[in-house]
């Protein structure tokens, strides 16, 4: 090849990886940059003159040897999701994806999509309150699930415990049939979702059969004192106010807690301020907490939800 750029791989194990299957990760590669990208023995060539085409293409075989050597499976969506990250946040940030992860005990390793989710799970991993506030389809809960199943397959919790506020059921929620449980386990539905994928429905039934998992209602929670604990409150924007304190209030000794939501879907009803919203104007200033923002782009659900996100945000701007 005329103009050629050419990368040697001293492992060709890293050189079948790269490719991918029927060189599904060269061809996602070509998509990126424009230009032919082709495997030659032990060596990698990137047909093109352009030098800044050039660093990225080294840049982006670099990163994928990286995220190889942590335990990730490199396929067209992580190519994808290191260029991105590349291209918006420079090499220091993308450096993240490989580097922090979790590691679930007898399940594949969870890494991040992109730069917002690798600062979510720094922060999950270094403080004990943390906000993950942003658009549907973003993994806060999965994340945080995954990140809270890690500490307590590691013992480093004695207890998870999973609430959301049940808006949406109102005064009919004493009607359902079952159990507090049952009654409330629909509204769970998410974060069980996000267990099985996680770990086996062996391992979860034995955790919720001795009672490690516990579901507590938000409504529930008021006088309680959770130490030892790992805490998630799912859709935190339909907390209010006074719903937002009291549950912060009960976090305790050696205890987690993971706040998730979306604050443009907030379904209180009248004129509520939703707690989650005041919580963010009221802590701000306690270094101890911290507060993850992510945005449309981070959308990792299905390219459509990113696409429909983003309309409603052009709607609401208009």
């Amino acid at each position: 090849m005329s103009d050629s750029f050419t990368i040697v791989l001293d492992d060709n194990r890293f050189l079948r990886d790269i490719c991918g299957p029927q060189d599904e990760n060269l061809r996602g590669l070509e998509h990126l940059l424009g230009a032919r990208v082709v495997a030659k023995g032990n060596e990698v060539i990137l047909d093109s003159a352009d030098t800044e085409t050039k660093e990225l293409f080294s840049n982006l075989i670099g990163r994928m040897k990286a995220h190889r050597k942590a335990g990730q499976v490199v396929t067209p969506t992580v190519v994808k999701t290191i260029f991105s990250s590349l291209t918006q946040n420079g090499e220091e940030k993308t450096d993240m994806l490989s580097d922090l992860n979790i590691s679930i005990p007898s399940s594949p390793k969870v890494f991040p999509r992109n730069y917002h989710q690798a600062a979510y799970i720094d922060a999950m991993s270094s403080n004990d309150l943390v906000f993950g506030i942003g658009p549907a389809g973003t993994g806060k809960t999965f994340l945080a699930v995954a990140h809270a199943l890690k500490e307590i397959l590691e013992r480093k919790k004695k207890k998870l415990i999973l609430t959301r506020p049940v808006v949406e059921a109102g005064e009919s929620l004493g009607f359902l049939p079952g159990d507090l449980a049952q009654k409330i386990s629909p509204y769970l539905r998410p974060l069980y979702d996000a267990m099985d994928r996680l770990i086996s429905y062996q391992v979860l039934n034995r955790l919720e059969e001795s009672r490690i998992i516990e579901i507590a209602p938000l409504a529930y929670m008021r006088g309680r004192s959770l130490s030892e604990s790992y805490i998630i409150l799912d859709e935190a924007q339909n907390t209010t106010r006074e719903q937002m304190k009291m549950f912060l209030t009960r976090i305790g000794e050696n205890s987690k807690a993971i706040i998730t939501g979306d604050i443009t879907q907030i379904d209180l009803p009248g004129k509520q301020q939703s707690g989650l919203i005041h919580a963010m104007q009221v802590l701000s200033s306690i270094d101890e907490i911290r507060f993850c923002h992510f945005e449309s782009a981070d959308v990792v659900r299905n390219g459509l939800v990113r696409k429909i996100v983003h309309a409603y945000e052009r709607e609401e701007a208009k």
